[in-house]
């Protein structure tokens, strides 16, 4: 057990986020915690990290527990550069390797170059300390695959998109790369205990998939608090909902607990109703007959049950979702949107080449890429207007969601914020319009500046709907909204019978609107019909197959000359496929004989042994010289 908590109460000014919570973890869960905006879920991960106390129950971790914390906002500066900050991850298995070299040299000046072990009887003792000490530092150079730090390194810092990076200095770098090189470390650390409060932030999609197959082979417990239903569907088999100031558990991923929920309230609400009946019909039947003398005990009793009747908590209802409905006063024509020869630049950088892409009127198109590939960019060229390669239709009206909300003005109430740009609306039309999108009377006079992310997001929406476009641009739209505000806007987007071009990360949300892909990357902007599966599947094929090139020309000459192409580049990668497992095999073979020798030399009898001790250290020297080699032109074959 890491960690448990008992009939936990906790509340700030006066009001209880968490009234009676019970929850524990054991090691090697995988739990999901979810719960809307304000629920309490960050609460709740400080009262589990000890970093509050509760007003009231019991707290209890594992004594020595390694836990690591990736906080929304958790980056860190430093003046080391990003491989060296990743290192001192590693101090100690470097330490080790460096003693384990100074004992090695230790052995060898002993011997002095002598042949006999009967030369060196007078070192007896120090040979055997050296020997004990040799066989404690490979123990844990072996437990800790010390040897290979520098691979699992480049694993991470590679799969989570630094691969050119080591160099750069951290404090150079924005606040969402230290968030996610702090995330790094966390993954290099291996704490017992990972909590990560809203991972996927500031990861595109080739990320996800990376971090989700490395979480899936994590030795430690996780406890994720996510909104990216895509990601707790992968990497969870438990949820943890956080309601109403309770906890309720769900085995399963995401997909299932929806199911589960649904079915457990709806037997609840069954049970409820009809205990309701049942006292509804008990309390008719006293109400008739108490004051009847032949009656008067019968009801006198069915009274008294009712009295000790144990009540059924009538189910919650939770807070209506935002509603989101999107329409236009005029249609366009069929040609929405035309790009044609675009070359796109961030500075002097070229972001993509030749970018050519359609949408038509009805088009749900989704914008992706790694992160960098000029995806906002590009939606900023379409509404700024004005590059002729970027033609937009006759009527088409664009309105613009801005991830950043730059549109939203610090200094306004809310309602200022919709009303002033609407000034022939009623009062009354704003603030139900408000109401829709999830902001009551409460929120109408709060400055924007005080709003949480959720709150402005929403706020941003509802700006967003008022426009009444026929074509909507959205970048990031689903940033800051919980999972009951993300199904709304989805299911609103889905009904929207105008054309929709958005950025997005949610993968759960892309598969759900989209029937069209544009994906920027080192290949440029490419375009795809069909939806996220048909998208990922295509990709897939693409990067799994070496397809053969195309000839230039009708020459049958080239023809020739191509398909030699071809066939010599399946010789190539079937070469490196066996080279891989010549490689594998030999790697596998060295860590066994590297396992026997250590276990060789903890033996007594062979530390007597000078001379067979010195070969079985100079044997696991090279065994490492060797993995190392083998491990570097491993990677080069990936």
């Amino acid at each position: 057990m890491l960690f448990s908590l008992e009939n936990l109460q906790f509340g700030y000014k006066g009001e209880v986020l968490l009234d009676n919570v019970s929850m524990s973890l054991s090691e090697g869960e995988r739990v999901g915690l979810i719960g809307g905006n304000g629920e309490g879920k960050t609460t709740l991960i400080k009262l589990i990290l000890g970093n509050l106390s509760p007003d009231r129950g019991s707290v209890f971790r594992k004594s020595g527990a390694r836990i690591g914390w990736l906080e929304q906002t958790g980056g860190f500066d430093s003046d080391r550069t990003v491989f060296e900050e990743m290192r001192s991850v590693f101090a100690r298995e470097e330490e080790a390797l460096r003693g384990l070299r100074d004992v090695e040299n230790a052995i060898a000046a002993l011997r002095g170059g002598r042949e006999s072990a009967a030369a060196a009887d007078g070192h007896a003792d120090e040979y055997a300390a050296l020997a004990a000490k040799y066989e404690r530092l490979n123990r844990f150079i072996a437990a800790t695959d010390a040897y290979h730090y520098e691979v699992r390194i480049r694993t991470v810092l590679n799969g989570m998109g630094f691969e050119k990076d080591y160099d750069r200095v951290i404090h150079t770098m924005s606040g969402g790369e230290k968030t996610r090189l702090k995330f790094c470390k966390l993954l290099l650390e291996q704490p017992e205990l990972l909590i990560l409060d809203e991972p996927t932030n500031h990861l595109d999609i080739q990320t996800l998939f990376w971090l989700e197959d490395y979480l899936a082979g994590y030795k430690g417990a996780l406890l994720v608090v996510s909104h990216d239903r895509y990601f707790l569907d992968k990497v969870v088999q438990k949820i943890v909902e956080l309601e109403n100031r309770h906890l309720q558990e769900y085995k399963g991923n995401y997909s299932r607990y929806k199911v589960l929920k649904a079915e457990r309230l709806a037997a609840w609400q069954k049970e409820y109703e009809k205990q309701q009946a049942q006292i509804a019909h008990m309390q008719e039947y006293v109400d008739k007959n108490l004051v009847r003398a032949s009656t008067t005990k019968m009801a006198q009793s069915r009274r008294t049950a009712l009295e000790k009747m144990d009540l059924i908590e009538k189910p919650y209802t939770p807070p209506a979702p935002p509603r989101f409905h999107f329409t236009y006063a005029e249609k366009p024509y069929e040609n929405v949107l035309n790009v044609e020869d675009l070359t796109l630049c961030a500075g002097e950088k070229t972001l993509f080449s030749h970018g050519n892409a359609a949408l038509r009127r009805g088009d749900k198109c989704a914008l992706v890429g790694a992160n960098g590939t000029g995806k906002s960019t590009f939606v900023k060229e379409i509404v700024r207007g004005g590059r002729r390669e970027i033609a937009l239709g006759r009527l088409v009206k664009i309105a613009y969601y801005d991830q950043e909300n730059s549109n939203l003005r610090p200094s306004a109430t809310v309602l200022e914020e919709l009303w002033g740009r609407h000034v022939r609306q009623s009062q009354t039309d704003i603030r139900a319009a408000l109401a829709r999108a999830g902001l009551g009377a409460e929120d109408a006079d709060k400055p924007v500046c005080a709003l949480s992310g959720g709150e402005r997001a929403k706020l941003a929406l509802a700006v967003f709907e008022a426009e009444h476009g026929n074509f909507l641009v959205l970048d990031e739209p689903t940033n800051h909204l919980d999972l009951p505000a993300r199904e709304s806007l989805e299911n609103a987007l889905k009904a929207f019978d105008g054309t929709v071009l958005f950025v997005s990360h949610d993968r759960y949300f892309i598969r759900a609107v989209a029937d069209k892909i544009i994906a920027l990357g080192p290949q440029g902007m490419r375009q795809f019909s069909g939806g996220y599966e048909e998208f990922l599947a295509a990709e897939k094929r693409e990067t799994g197959e070496k397809k053969e090139t195309a000839p230039s020309s009708g020459e049958e000459k080239n023809k020739d000359k191509d398909a030699f192409k071809g066939r010599r580049d399946r010789a190539e990668e079937a070469k490196k496929r066996l080279r891989m497992r010549e490689i594998e095999k030999e790697i596998g073979a060295l860590e066994e004989e590297e396992a026997r020798l250590t276990q060789e030399i903890a033996d007594p009898a062979v530390a007597a042994d000078y001379k067979s001790l010195q070969q079985k250290c100079a044997r696991l020297q090279e065994i490492k010289c060797r993995s190392d080699a083998l491990y570097e032109e491993y990677e080069t074959l990936l």
